[in-house]
């Protein structure tokens, strides 16, 4: 429902915003731009066609500019990132956070890097390089290096004191983290319990060691997990000797969220999820054909196995006519596997030690499903036609290619993870490939042997 909430405001604000630029008021437009958040200002930069988009670019704010690149996928910040000159890159990125900066970084110019590095502090500067030095898509990577810590052997009200001396805190800080004299995490203590707590009570009588701390190795797709199943607000990142790193902060955790469905959902139709929508028609077509090539590959594999039985569809013309059945309803049921298994995956509920109940459950799924939807299709059949055999060779054929779907639906993901290939892309090809192969083969075979013989 808020999803859906999100989508219709949105919708809204692009149907505004484009009247007031096809009007060529753009008083209306500025004063709309500067009422919405980074990430609002993102998605419409986003939705718009490369002209309208770059004046709206230019009307933003300013102080904005940094956290609206951190917001849009690659294609659009590079086209944005190239409408800016050196000067206003370097004032746009230099006060982001360091996790929200390791984001853009490399995207920026060899000379405004080095602009940037020279105009930051040592320390920064260092916990930048510390962060940029983690593999993407990891903890140490999504971090971010600036955290609060105190010491155990201290009171709530020097703790509290030294807050209030520090004058700020960092956005998402429900912990300050208890660490000993070589920065090894101890603990952490509750925002709420400083101050409701005795000015007097020992930091050590606070500390709660039982929440979890996350690796710096640990991949995105885990810290999204634990956050998820734990309800974290943030959480403390360490390495090896137990050494805080950093912190990572649900506003961090949602961003990885949204990427993994947007990766689920465009990567089952081949598209890559940081293309622009309005990307220039020689890049979309570079992105896009490889896939289509796939497809025709094995569409030309579904071809050659109806080759060989084109002496029995000359025969019986009705095959010709039932023959899409079989294939399309197999892959559906291929699909609607699949996606169970992508999802099942990614939230790591699937692996090697419940495959093979997984398997045995969706196989009988698709025998029940192959019976009913067979018998079905089978009847239409008769009365189409007025076939008793025919009639059993389709329903025999839906049975065979839906076990076939589920064993593809259920084996070839977790092949496909083994071989370090991602499934949410590669699948969809792969298993609708097996079952036009197979529906076409069983239908073509179950027809010349029952009704030529």
């Amino acid at each position: 429902m808020a999803e859906a909430v999100r989508h219709d405001k949105t919708a809204r604000q692009l149907r505004m915003l484009s009247d007031a630029l096809d009007s060529g008021r753009l008083g209306p437009v500025r004063r709309m731009v500067h009422t919405l958040a980074p990430a609002e200002i993102g998605n419409l930069l986003e939705s718009l066609p490369p002209d309208k988009r770059m004046v709206v670019w230019g009307l933003v704010d300013p102080e904005d500019d940094g956290e609206v690149l951190v917001h849009v996928g690659d294609e659009v910040r590079e086209s944005l990132i190239a409408d800016m000159d050196q000067d206003e890159l370097v004032a746009a990125v230099e006060d982001l956070d360091i996790d929200d900066l390791a984001d853009l970084v490399e995207d920026l110019p060899g000379t405004v890097i080095d602009q940037l590095l020279h105009s930051m502090d040592r320390e920064n500067r260092e916990r930048l390089e510390q962060v940029l030095s983690y593999p993407e898509d990891t903890a140490g990577r999504l971090m971010n290096p600036d955290v609060v810590t105190v010491r155990a052997d201290t009171t709530v009200d020097v703790v509290l004191r030294f807050l209030r001396l520090r004058g700020e805190l960092p956005e998402h800080t429900d912990h300050l983290y208890v660490v000993n004299r070589r920065h090894q995490l101890i603990g952490w203590v509750a925002l709420q319990d400083l101050v409701t707590r005795d000015p007097g009570t020992p930091i050590n009588q606070l500390i709660d060691d039982e929440l979890e701390s996350l690796h710096v190795d640990t991949s995105a797709e885990q810290v999204a997990r634990q956050f998820s199943d734990n309800d974290w607000v943030s959480a403390p990142v360490v390495d090896d000797g137990n050494v805080l790193l950093g912190r990572i902060t649900i506003d961090d955790v949602v961003d990885i969220i949204r990427e993994q469905a947007e990766h689920q959902a465009l990567g089952a139709a081949g598209l890559d999820e940081d293309e622009d929508l309005f990307s220039p028609i020689r890049r979309a077509v570079r992105g896009r054909v490889v896939w289509l090539g796939i497809n025709l590959l094995t569409a030309f594999l579904a071809a050659a196995v109806i080759g060989q039985f084109d002496a029995t569809i000359e025969q019986i013309v009705a095959l010709a006519v039932l023959m899409p059945i079989v294939a399309g309803i197999g892959g559906n049921a291929a699909v609607q596997v699949l996606t169970l298994m992508v999802r099942g995956i990614a939230l790591g509920q699937v692996g090697a030690s419940n495959a093979s109940i997984l398997l045995w459950k969706e196989l009988r799924v698709a025998l029940i499903n192959g019976l009913l939807i067979g018998a079905l299709v089978g009847a239409v059949a008769l009365l189409w036609f007025g076939s008793w055999p025919l009639s059993l060779v389709i329903a025999a054929a839906l049975v065979v290619n839906f076990c076939s779907a589920a064993l593809a639906g259920v084996l070839l993901p977790l092949l496909l993870k083994r071989m370090r290939i991602d499934p949410a892309v590669a699948g969809t090809v792969v298993v609708t490939a097996v079952t036009d192969v197979m529906g076409f083969f069983s239908f073509l075979g179950l027809a010349t042997v029952i009704l030529l013989h």
